[in-house]
C-alpha cells in the first residue's frame, strides 16, 4: 500500500511540473533563438501585433514582437484561424514549425502555427 501512495505521489508530482513547465511563456527571442530545441513543441508568447495578412492559404499571418531580441530575432510569425488587430497586445500558443515553404515567394525559417490568441 505504501509503494502504491508512494507512485502515486510522484505520478502526479510529475503532471503537476509537467504541466507547470507547459504553461511558461517564452520571449520572442527565446523562441527564435532555441527554435531547434522548440521544434514539433507547442509554445505559448505574447506581445504586440505588429503586422497582420489575413486570408492567406485559408490562414491569417501575424507578426508578434515583444521588445526582445535583435535584428534576426525580435520578430515572430505565427498563423492562425483566429486574428487580432496591429497594436493588439496578445498571448498566443501554437506549435514552432521549421523552414517551412508554402510556394510562390511564402518561405519562413521559423512560424508558431495553429495557433490560439487571446488578446488583452
Amino acid at each position: 500500500m505504501k509503494h502504491r501512495i508512494q507512485t502515486l505521489t510522484f505520478c502526479l508530482l510529475a503532471l503537476l511540473v509537467g504541466s507547470a513547465m507547459a504553461a511558461t511563456t517564452l520571449t520572442v527571442d527565446q523562441v527564435n533563438t532555441q527554435r531547434a530545441a522548440l521544434a514539433g513543441k507547442q509554445v505559448t508568447v505574447s506581445g504586440k501585433v505588429v503586422k497582420v495578412n489575413n486570408g492567406i492559404m485559408r490562414r491569417n499571418f501575424l507578426h508578434i514582437q515583444d521588445g526582445t531580441g535583435g535584428p534576426e530575432t525580435n520578430d515572430l510569425v505565427v498563423t492562425s484561424q483566429q486574428t487580432a488587430n496591429v497594436g493588439d497586445k496578445v498571448t498566443v500558443t501554437g506549435t514552432v514549425v521549421l523552414d517551412t515553404d508554402f510556394g510562390m515567394g511564402y518561405k519562413y525559417p521559423l512560424l508558431v502555427e495553429k495557433a490560439t490568441i487571446q488578446r488583452h
